[in-house]
């Protein structure tokens, strides 16, 4: 177990894990080698500036076009599949298809920096 990962949210996420919405998020290109039982720094993007800690109780790698409804639970919706692979897309700076491979992160143990 470590914790001197992080993981980047944009302001809107910030929002939505501070209220207890969002409860997962979604990587790709995975080169932190991430793994269950890792503390986490939150960072909220662009500032980069640390917002709190969580610890990862979860993980599940599949590819994109194979997520059911559970793996999708306490993460943002999309509109359609094509939406969701156009913003991972830009998001990543690579492309991001249905064969793309997902590691969702479910994290809880949210400790909040003032």
């Amino acid at each position: 177990m470590q914790n001197n990962k992080t993981i980047t949210f944009e302001a809107h996420h910030v929002e939505l894990i501070k209220n207890g919405k969002k409860t997962s998020t979604w990587r790709f290109f995975d080169d932190k080698n991430l793994a269950v039982g890792d503390i986490v720094t939150l960072v909220k993007r662009p500032e980069l500036v640390p917002f709190g800690t969580a610890k990862i109780e979860a993980i599940i790698e599949k590819r994109l076009d194979e997520l059911t409804e559970e793996d999708k639970r306490g993460h943002e919706s999309y509109v359609n599949d094509e939406e969701m692979y156009k913003k991972f897309s830009f998001y990543y700076s690579k492309e991001v298809r249905g064969d793309t491979l997902v590691k969702i992160l479910r994290f809880n143990d949210i400790n909040l920096f003032e």
